[in-house]
């Protein structure tokens, strides 16, 4: 007996499925987010049909001679830099951002490079028309005869042509909440839809060899919309991130099964589209203005790459009767407050009655903990009057009893800071057994700091000092 279609209530946020609909999602807590959704019932044996009796899988040792993946370069070198070294053939990516970042325009100048270099590639489009591809391209000064364009949002279509098409390289679909099956009751974008494109598209790539984009929409928290399989049933998965009012644009991994995850590529954005930066620190500290109180800097690493940013900080009288206000962009908040408990209660500086501004300038968001002691550095100056010296990069992790604890690849750092001009660095003493000590740069000093309080006595000596 034939079974009737049954319909459920799905949250397009997180996938959550109820048995009926409310306003509110009580597993990711978003609102109106929750669509009726029609399943269509799937065929069942009956007392007399056949089981299929499973064949038996090979099985492996975990010893081998296994080769490292061969890579396709898309000749953007910040690009295959946190792709790993490029495209794997039958991998798929997926880049989330949010709308306006870029993320077209550097599938397309990417797509571009790769055509001109003799591959053949496929871009296809569910939100453009070709002309409006056309055009943009040409705003862009981008030339590659080779490169075939669609606009499709049909799934069956596009699997019939790409199943047509021989020795395809690289395909960008564009973006997959548009893309829509037949054999799915529900609109384009809804959690059905997009794992049941997805899961199409990717069966395809892997089973023909070729590389598969997909370019997937962000919700207002940042994350990638549509069900969290989604991530899970892709090779990689990488946010373009930046802010519309700075020129940078940050490519970052956040998985990666062919490579690191750490890595970031960095892009300035143009009139003639993204271009690379093979030297982020230098545009990072372009427009840095010297002695300055509350300002620092900072040497850190984004993977392999070294990167030295500025760290701003002002401090004003808090306003009105509520608490002291914390505002900080591109650093954790929380991360913030623990080191102002830290300076006041291991080191004496009083903050609980000042407004407290923090600012990574240039628009890179800063996730590692070495942080610290730069974003120390830049809120005692501020608060003692007294500007760090122009020559001087900091980094080291503050612990809660105020000590600096080591960091990872401070050679690196070192290398970074001598190459940029700069004469001193603050960093972690020396403590454990076995930490080796870094080796600086010829015309580099090295200033070891053990705890807290000693980096605040260098700014209160100096204010001593000034006033007498």
């Amino acid at each position: 007996m034939a079974r009737r279609p049954a319909n459920r209530f799905v949250c397009q946020s997180c996938g959550a499925v109820f048995p009926k609909w409310s306003g509110r999602c009580d597993a990711c807590g978003a609102w109106n987010s929750i669509v009726e959704e029609t399943v269509e019932p799937t065929a069942t044996g009956g007392t007399n049909a056949r089981r299929r009796t499973g064949a038996r899988i090979n099985l492996v040792g975990l010893a081998g001679d296994t080769p490292p993946p061969p890579r396709i370069e898309t000749h953007i070198g910040e690009l295959d830099r946190v792709l790993g070294g490029g495209l794997v053939p039958a991998s798929v990516v997926l880049v989330g951002g949010d709308p306006g970042i870029g993320k077209s325009t550097l599938l397309l100048q990417g797509a571009c490079a790769l055509a001109r270099a003799g591959r053949q590639v496929m871009y296809i489009s569910g939100e453009e028309a070709v002309d409006q591809i056309r055009l943009r391209a040409r705003r862009l000064g981008l030339e590659a005869p080779t490169l075939e364009l669609a606009a499709a949002i049909n799934v069956a279509d596009i699997v019939a042509t790409l199943e047509a098409e021989k020795d395809l390289a690289l395909v960008v679909i564009d973006s997959i909440q548009t893309m829509w099956m037949e054999t799915v009751e529900s609109a384009p974008g809804t959690v059905s839809q997009v794992r049941a494109c997805a899961f199409e598209l990717i069966r395809l790539a892997k089973q023909r060899g070729f590389s598969l984009i997909l370019v997937g929409h962000v919700t207002k928290e940042g994350a990638l919309a549509g069900p969290r399989v989604l991530e899970h049933m892709v090779d990689a998965v990488m946010y373009f991130e930046g802010d519309r009012g700075h020129q940078f644009r940050i490519l970052r991994a956040a998985k990666n099964r062919f490579g690191a995850t750490d890595e970031i590529g960095v892009f300035a954005m143009t009139d003639q589209g993204l271009e690379e930066v093979p030297n982020p620190s230098a545009l990072f500290l372009a427009e840095r203005r010297g002695h300055i109180a509350g300002s620092a800097v900072f040497a850190g690493m984004e993977g392999t790459r070294p990167v030295l940013l500025e760290v701003q900080a002002l401090l004003s009288p808090k306003a009105g009767d509520g608490g002291a206000r914390r505002a900080v962009v591109g650093w954790d908040t929380g991360r913030l407050n623990m080191l102002l408990a830290v300076l006041e209660a291991r080191c004496g500086i009083k903050l609980n009655a000042m407004d407290v501004h923090l600012n990574i300038a240039g628009g890179l968001r800063v996730g590692e903990p070495a942080a610290d002691m730069a974003v120390a550095a830049a809120l005692v100056s501020a608060a003692t009057g007294q500007p760090t010296s122009a020559g001087s990069v900091y980094f080291g992790e503050v612990g809660l009893s105020g000590e600096i604890r080591q960091v990872s690849q401070p050679d690196t750092r070192l290398k970074e800071a001598h190459k940029l001009g700069f004469e001193q660095a603050f960093l972690p003493r020396r403590i454990a057994r076995g930490n080796r000590k870094p080796t600086a740069p010829d015309g580099l000093g090295i200033q070891e700091i053990g705890h807290l309080g000693d980096l605040v006595s260098l700014f209160t000596g100096a204010m001593e000092e000034a006033e007498a």
